[in-house]
This record gives C-alpha cells, sequence and structure tokens, in this order.
C-alpha cells in the first residue's frame, strides 16, 4: 500500500465530518431565520418580569434579526412598569420598540443597547437620593451595575416625564418627528421645574440622539430655554448627549444675576447687575470652554475667555475677563446692595428685580443704613477653586468717587478667596493691595490692607474742584481685620489702622472761611471775589476698635485757621459724633467761630455750631448793643489766637496706631 492510498481514507473522514458540520450550521441558520420567535415572548415576559420585579410585557408580536455581533430585536408594542416607589407607573409604553442588542455581555449579566428605537413612547424616569432609578433593571435599583447602556436613542413621537426631586427637577417633554424639517426632524417641548424654577425650553435636533455613543459623528441641536429669569439660547453639535461631550455651539445668556447660575450649573459666580452674554461653548470629557465671550453686565461691557474643569475635586474655574467701560453702579451686587434702576433696566429683555423701586424709596429714608447689610453667600466659595483676571480700562459714573481704571486678580482655594493683587486709579492716583475671604469659618475671617498713593484732592472733593482750586496729593491707608458675613457686619466688628495724609497744597480761601462761619471774611471775599490759601498739612486718622473709629490724629493747619477735630464713628451703628475746633490765625470781625458738631448717621448727616460758645457771644453782644449799637460788634471780634501746627508731628502720629486693638487689627490685616 502506497502511502497516498494510506492517506486516503483520512482525508475522506474530514471531508465528510466537514460537510456534517457545514450542513448543522445551514441548518441551524435556517432554524434561526425561521424559527417563530413570537412563540417565546410569553416565556420572554415572565422571565423578565421575574427578574425585574416588576410587569414586563410584549403586546403583540416579537421577532429577532441575528447577526454575528449581536442581535435586533423587533417588538410591536411593550410595556414595562415601574418601582413600586415610582411616580409614574410606567418606565416605558410604546406602539412598538426596535433594539440592537449584545449578545456577549449578556453573559456578565450586562444589558448593552447600540442603538434603541422607539415609536410614540411613553417614558417615565425617576431619581432618589439614595441612588434608586427607574431605569435599572434588577431588583435593586440602586445598584448601577443593572442599568443598561444605550447608546443611539431614536423617538418617533411620544413624550417623557423625568423627576429628581433632591436636585429640585420635574419635568415633562414632547417629542414631534417630521422629516420635512432637514437634518434637524425631531422637535422637542419641555416644561416644568429645574432646581426648583419654572423651566421651560423647545428645540430641535437630529433623528438619532447619541446617549453613549462614543466615537459616533456629533449630531446637530438647537435650544431656547428659561429657567426662573434666566434666558438660553445655543445652536450647535453634541456628540454625547447623556454627559454633553463634545458640545460646540453658539449661545446667547440673559438672567438678572449671573450669581443665579449657581443653583443651576453649579459654578460660583458672583453677584451681578443683569447681564446679557454671548460666545462659543465647547465641552471635551470634563473641561468646559468658553471662547469669545462678549456682552454686557448692566451698563458695564465685559469680555474674554473662560474654562471650568470639572475632573479636578473640587472644579477649577480660570480665565481673564477685560471690560473697555465698567459703570461703578454695577459694583453693588458684588457688596450686598441691590442693582440701581440704571442697571437694572440696562439689558434689553430682562425684566428688572421686583426690587428696584423699593431701593429707590429706601434711598430717600434717612434712616436707612448705607453698608450693605446683605448676607453674602460663602457657602458657594466651598463649591470649587478659580483664578480669574479681571481689568477695567476706564471706570465711569464715578459721581463722588473718582475712579480711572483697574484691575484685580481673583483666587480662590480651599473655601480661602483672596483679592491679591488688587490696583484702582482713583483721582490720578491708585488704590492697590489685597483684600482677604476667609469662607472656611463661620463669621468669615475678613482682612483688607489698601494703600492710597498720590490721589489729587480736587479730584477728590468735587466742590472744591468747581471753585477752581489746586490741592496737594493724599496719601493714606487701610488695614482692617474683622468677622462677619456681610459689609456691614464685618466692618461692624472690624480693628485696625485708617489713615489719609497730605502735605502743602492750596485751596478756597471761601471755603474755608464757609466752614469757619467768618462772616466778615465772607463779605469781604463775595466782594473782591475768591482767593486760594495754603494748605499746610492734613491728617485723618482713626484706631479702629471692634467697629468704632476713634479720631487719632485729626488736623486740618492752613495760613488762616488750625482745624482740631475729635470724636468717633461708629461702623456697627452707622452715627458720627465729632467735634471741629477752628483756631483762627487772623483777626476778622463779625466772626462767630465756635466749636462745629458733625452728628447724625452715615445716610444723613448733620452738623452744626456748637451751641454753649455761640451763645455765650451772642449774649455778650446784646449787652454791648443796649449801650451802643457799634459795640455789639466788639463780642465778634476775632482776635486769631491760633498758630501753626507741628506739621511733622500731626503726619508721625497719623502713621502709627495707638490702641493694642487697633495694632493687632492692622498687623493682621496685613499678614495676608
Amino acid at each position: 500500500m502506497t502511502p497516498n492510498t494510506a492517506h486516503t481514507p483520512r482525508r475522506s473522514i474530514w471531508i465528510k465530518l466537514g460537510a456534517v458540520l457545514l450542513g448543522l450550521f445551514v441548518a441551524l441558520l435556517l432554524v434561526l431565520a425561521f424559527f417563530p420567535w413570537d412563540a417565546l415572548r410569553e416565556p420572554i415576559n415572565r422571565y423578565v418580569s421575574d427578574k425585574t420585579g416588576r410587569k414586563f410585557e410584549i403586546t403583540r408580536r416579537l421577532d429577532v434579526d441575528l447577526g454575528w455581533r449581536g442581535a435586533t430585536v423587533k417588538l410591536d408594542g411593550i410595556e414595562f412598569a415601574n418601582p413600586s416607589w415610582a411616580r409614574d407607573p410606567y418606565l416605558v409604553r410604546a406602539q412598538s420598540a426596535e433594539l440592537d442588542l449584545r449578545l456577549w455581555p449578556l453573559l456578565a449579566r450586562k444589558v448593552v443597547i447600540p442603538r434603541l428605537a422607539l415609536v410614540s413612547p411613553s417614558l417615565g424616569l425617576q431619581m432618589e437620593e439614595d441612588g434608586r432609578r427607574t431605569w435599572a433593571l434588577g431588583k435593586d435599583t440602586s445598584d448601577e451595575a443593572t442599568v443598561p447602556t444605550i447608546g443611539l436613542l431614536q423617538i418617533d413621537g411620544g413624550g417623557l416625564d423625568f423627576l429628581a426631586e433632591h436636585w429640585g427637577v420635574d419635568l415633562h417633554a414632547d417629542f414631534s418627528f417630521d422629516t420635512s424639517r432637514g437634518d434637524m426632524p425631531l422637535s422637542y417641548r419641555i416644561k416644568g421645574r429645574y432646581q426648583r424654577q419654572p423651566l421651560t425650553a423647545e428645540g430641535r435636533t437630529g433623528n438619532v440622539l447619541q446617549l453613549n455613543a462614543a466615537g459616533q459623528p456629533p449630531f446637530p441641536l438647537e435650544i431656547s430655554a428659561a429657567a426662573g429669569h434666566t434666558r438660553l439660547k445655543a445652536q450647535g453639535t453634541v456628540t454625547e448627549l447623556a454627559s454633553l461631550d463634545g458640545v460646540d455651539a453658539r449661545f446667547e445668556l440673559k438672567g438678572q444675576n449671573l450669581g443665579d447660575l449657581y443653583r443651576l450649573l453649579g459654578i460660583a459666580l458672583p453677584q451681578t447687575s443683569p447681564y446679557a452674554l454671548s460666545g462659543e461653548l465647547k465641552k471635551r470629557a470634563k473641561l468646559w470652554e468658553v471662547q469669545g465671550l462678549k456682552g454686557k453686565l448692566g451698563l458695564s461691557d465685559i469680555g474674554g475667555d473662560m474654562r471650568f474643569d470639572q475632573s479636578q475635586k473640587p472644579p477649577y474655574l480660570a480665565g481673564s475677563l477685560r471690560s473697555r467701560v465698567m459703570d461703578m453702579d454695577d459694583l453693588g451686587p458684588l457688596i450686598g446692595l441691590p442693582p440701581t434702576a440704571r442697571s437694572a433696566n440696562a439689558v434689553e429683555g430682562v425684566a428688572p428685580p421686583p426690587s428696584v423701586a423699593q431701593v429707590k424709596r429706601a434711598r430717600r429714608d434717612p434712616g436707612r443704613k448705607v453698608l450693605p447689610t446683605a448676607t453674602l453667600d460663602f457657602e458657594r466659595l466651598r463649591a470649587m477653586n478659580a483664578e480669574v483676571k479681571y481689568v477695567a480700562d476706564r471706570i465711569r459714573n464715578v459721581r463722588e468717587l473718582p475712579l480711572d481704571k483697574g484691575s484685580v486678580q481673583v483666587k480662590l482655594k480651599d473655601g480661602v478667596l483672596t483679592l491679591d493683587p488688587l490696583d484702582v486709579g482713583v483721582a490720578n492716583g491708585r488704590l492697590a493691595g489685597a483684600i482677604r475671604i476667609d469662607a472656611t469659618q463661620n463669621p468669615a475671617d475678613i482682612r483688607a490692607a489698601l494703600d492710597v498713593r498720590a490721589m489729587q484732592l480736587n479730584r477728590l472733593i468735587p466742590k472744591v474742584e468747581t471753585l477752581r482750586t489746586s490741592f496737594g496729593k493724599l496719601d493714606g491707608r487701610i488695614n482692617l481685620s474683622g468677622r462677619g458675613n456681610s459689609v456691614a457686619g464685618w466692618l461692624g466688628s472690624a480693628s485696625g489702622d485708617v489713615a489719609a495724609l497730605t502735605g502743602r497744597g492750596q485751596f478756597s480761601n471761601l471755603l474755608l472761611e464757609f466752614m469757619g462761619l467768618d462772616g466778615g471774611e465772607i463779605i469781604k471775599f463775595l466782594l473782591r471775589g475768591d482767593r486760594n490759601v495754603v494748605l499746610r498739612c492734613a491728617a485723618l486718622a482713626f484706631d479702629v476698635d471692634k467697629g468704632t473709629m476713634n479720631g487719632r490724629s485729626l488736623v486740618f493747619d492752613t495760613e488762616d485757621t488750625v482745624f482740631n477735630v475729635s470724636g468717633h464713628a461708629s461702623l456697627a451703628n452707622e452715627t458720627l459724633d465729632f467735634v471741629i475746633r477752628p483756631q483762627p490765625k487772623d483777626k476778622s470781625i463779625l466772626s462767630l467761630r465756635g466749636p462745629l458738631v458733625v452728628g447724625g448717621t452715615f445716610a444723613s448727616p448733620s452738623a452744626g455750631v456748637q451751641a454753649g460758645p455761640l451763645a455765650t457771644r451772642g449774649i455778650a453782644a446784646l449787652a454791648l448793643g443796649t449801650i451802643n449799637p457799634l459795640l455789639a460788634l466788639a463780642a465778634t471780634v476775632e482776635t486769631g489766637p491760633g498758630v501753626d501746627a507741628d506739621c511733622q508731628e500731626v503726619l508721625a502720629q497719623a502713621k502709627r496706631p495707638v490702641s493694642r486693638e487697633a495694632a493687632a487689627g492692622a498687623a493682621k490685616a496685613k499678614k495676608q
């Protein structure tokens, strides 16, 4: 027997075995192709109902197409009940459903559905704070391992309800499918509550929604939404709807207060005037970016770029913002003041806050508080970290405070907010330094260390400026530290040092004589005109002790008069109690010089002549007048006992706090 003859039977056996296997495979395919899958409908209904603990039913017909990677399951009529704790009775009810199902993951008890198509569905989705969710397929609905993975979702009409009370979310959406709408045939309308605020939205999208379809091309989406006073319009594309990954859209955003976005988006933005912003929004993984941001905050313009990284713990906000013109009215909300009527009405399409009229009335109330008493929301400062730079090229509407421009670096880390460096141009000079707020403490620990450099006095006092005077330059400092949850609360407890110093300069003598109540000089200047006098030096320095500003060195020395001031101001009660004692250096008649009393409140200060000395002169003039009317003038003659102040000593006393509490508070403020 030859070798070829010996191998012939073996080859024949393998050929026959292969033919048998091929025949069995073909037979299996024929069986599967013509298998009456609908016969399994009832067993499948019972099996799914038993495994999930809730009723599942394919109401009319079941069909399956098998492929190499999985199966396409066609359900004619489907009802799948929700758990007993849910509000809506059904998770899904639909005229028909078609889904692609991966078979191999089923061995690991994972349900992977690359595509799900529903016709006229009614969906009831609900999530609880303890993690339970209606779309989990196990009996334990808090087990995330039983949540199916769905890639593409197609919806032809129908509606959806979503409830998550712990998020303040209760929404209903209606869908409408129309192929005549081009590449966005699916339209939707949403109504309900989001973060416990009324929400309405409408828009269009593509016929396929990619819930978790990594690697798929993005699909188009447009939306117009309103939540509370916030309005959003956006149009662009998104890759995955579940995580909003791959967002690339143009947006317009309007609202009353950027601080409201904290409840909606979890981003701790400052309190602002009404705003209208637009830009390009992008999202990749957990990084959100806004590019080309521009718009208005009240009466101020704003522009720049921002990014928000949710992958960090806590999330991190960074960016750079700039205003060509910043309006002073828009700074109020940052420190707890409501927006002014001008700012509230500056953005078209945003209703002004209902408190604007009340604010107007309050500002006419002499008993009102000047320092902001609104509680600042420091809780949100612990929600994220941030580093943002802001620059204002020009500041307008400055009224009593002539600001020119400003910049600030805002840093927020682990609940501690710092404005460092803070640099503001004021009256051709600068206010520079740092402010630190530690929101990890309650009340918050707040420190301010600011230096005043070379401010021009004639710009700081507009009334003097109108008299065409020329003042010198002002230097000073503010070093305060305290605890509080509002500006008023902080200042009412603050300790430290406040001082303002100036050297030689000139100003209106007419203003000086009015302050000194010198009738003769006033008449003389009214007849001959005003002239300038030399200011030798001036100092206003206070020891601040737990909210009380005690005068340390309060001197105003000119060639004509020395003004010495004593008294205090209460930052807690917002009251004034000062006595100004003028000591003239010249002789004059018709002088009723006497101590001036400044009192009242910050909102309604009062000033007048101290009654005792003035009454003494009046009685003397009256007595002499009974003898000879001309002698009455003798009682009003000022002999000029005042002498020059020791300016070096005045300025030296103003440079350092005296009390232990003030010195400690100032040192703490400078230790940022």
